[in-house]
């Protein structure tokens, strides 16, 4: 998949901007706070109908505004697809194929391949179980329909689930067998949703062990662990085990929307105990997996965006990344720094087509 073009109205600070891109390598290079940044939020957007970095869309407005618009055209085997979307302050946000709204914004999600290398991944490391949730899941449903629909009619189903117990709490009330409904829908969505991410895991994990091995010279051992409460027990004996818990917390304690990742190095976490280039080599190592992983099952090369990398990590770690890069198994990629010298004097190292873009 290649993005050949792009076009920004009102999307956070561009009022107006549109670009042209080389099929291979393009680097946006400016000061910060030029939006060099969000002009790959933009390319992520465009995939996943959303932003990377702030999925509130009426958030992305432009201060002042009351819309944003993202148009980009795309080729894949020689056939185009444009791809609109749209969002007008209390309305809600449109996503356009080749000029039809498409009905679920779902529908949509596996069309471009997309992964992000960002200094916003450390929150993968240091923020709670959800961040690590959504990124399984999002490697997950990026190539399956069917885990994307289990996993929005289980969120949905749980919602219910939770405002129920807050009647319940609000009115001195409480009737098992309306609970009991939900319960038994929640299982059916929940139980394949948790054999899926222990197959994706299983799947996963020799490949982030190998790209780690790449990035560090192979000096450490690291692992990744699925965590879930349904490793010992079923979704319904959960339930029946945390009721007078909901019913005092008004809310659903257990479920598999409490899986976690464990991030280990050396068998420990790498929270407390790996250094910050053990983090970030193992981040790098996590999001490069996640383009083999996307890669081998979309049978095409996703587009990669490396925001900020040059100023984020040391020289050696650079060097380790763009060797892999090198490789022709990469397709298009988008790189932004704070340094066109340096960027270029990197980039043109790789022998690859390239367009310096400033902002």
């Amino acid at each position: 998949m290649i993005l050949t073009d792009l076009s920004l109205v009102n999307y956070k600070n561009f009022e107006s901007q549109s670009f042209s891109f080389d099929h291979k390598i393009n680097c946006f290079v400016g000061n910060n706070g030029v939006g060099k940044t969000t002009v790959l939020d933009a390319v992520y957007h465009l995939a996943y109908g959303k932003s990377y970095f702030n999925p509130i869309s009426s958030q992305n407005i432009r201060h002042g505004e009351d819309f944003f618009v993202i148009d980009g055209n795309f080729t894949h085997q020689e056939q185009p697809q444009r791809i609109l979307i749209s969002n007008k302050k209390g309305q809600k946000k449109i996503i356009k194929r080749n000029g039809k709204a498409y009905e679920r914004f779902s529908d949509h999600i596996g069309l471009i391949p997309v992964v992000i290398i960002s200094p916003a991944d450390r929150d993968l490391i240091t923020e709670g179980s959800d961040v690590r949730r959504k990124f399984m899941d999002g490697v997950l449903s990026l190539n399956d329909p069917a885990y994307l629909q289990n996993l929005l009619d289980y969120n949905k189903v749980l919602s219910q689930r939770n405002s129920l117990l807050k009647y319940f709490a609000l009115n001195n009330t409480y009737n098992e067998d309306t609970l009991t409904v939900y319960n038994e829908q929640l299982d059916q969505l929940g139980t394949p949703i948790h054999e899926k991410r222990k197959e994706f895991l299983a799947q996963f994990t020799p490949i982030f062990n190998r790209r780690y091995a790449e990035i560090s010279g192979g000096h450490e051992a690291v692992s990744l662990h699925y965590k879930s409460q349904l490793e010992n027990t079923t979704l319904l004996e959960l339930f029946t085990q945390s009721i007078n818990k909901d019913k005092a917390l008004q809310y659903t304690s257990q479920g598999i929307h409490k899986d976690d990742l464990n991030f280990e190095i050396d068998g420990h976490p790498i929270k407390k105990f790996g250094s910050q280039g053990q983090q970030k080599s193992f981040l790098i190592a996590l999001k490069l997996a996640q383009f083999d992983f996307v890669k081998d099952k979309a049978n095409q090369n996703p587009i990669l965006l490396l925001d900020d990398i040059f100023d984020k990590l040391d020289e050696s770690r650079v060097a380790q990344l763009l060797q892999l890069v090198k490789e022709d198994n990469f397709g298009q990629i988008f790189i932004s720094d704070t340094h066109a010298d340096r960027t270029e004097a990197v980039i043109s190292s790789i022998h690859q087509s390239y367009k310096m873009i400033a902002l």
